[in-house]
């Protein structure tokens, strides 16, 4: 079942205590100090939903396929053999899975997530 109740929640008012912190591998972080947070709304098998957020700092990620639009803040994403992302508030973005990925974050980003594992 996707969901068993009808909602909104109000992603980008959320204040970051309603986030939880999401453990960041010391092995990802290229420069800064990145607090990435995370609300789960889907978690599936096939599906996951969310709101993410990234502090400013650098770090890297192996992509799964995903959505998502940018509610705040300001990134570069640069992706192994392929573009450079520039984000900000009320982009979509598109990443395939596989896609390597350098995320350098100047302002605290904030997105909803689709992803499908």
């Amino acid at each position: 079942m996707f969901t068993d109740v009808a909602r909104v929640v109000r992603a980008s008012a959320l204040a970051d205590s309603e986030l939880e912190a999401d453990d960041l591998d010391p092995a990802k972080v290229v420069s800064g100090d990145p607090e990435v947070r995370v609300l789960a709304l889907h978690d599936a098998a096939d599906l996951a939903i969310g709101v993410w957020q990234h502090a400013t700092g650098v770090s890297t990620d192996v992509e799964a396929d995903e959505v998502f639009v940018v509610l705040s803040g300001r990134a570069t994403v640069e992706v192994a053999d392929g573009p450079t992302l520039e984000l900000g508030p009320g982009d979509v973005g598109l990443l395939p899975a596989g896609a390597r990925t350098t995320w350098t974050v100047r302002e605290t980003l904030r997105k909803i997530y689709v992803v499908r594992p």
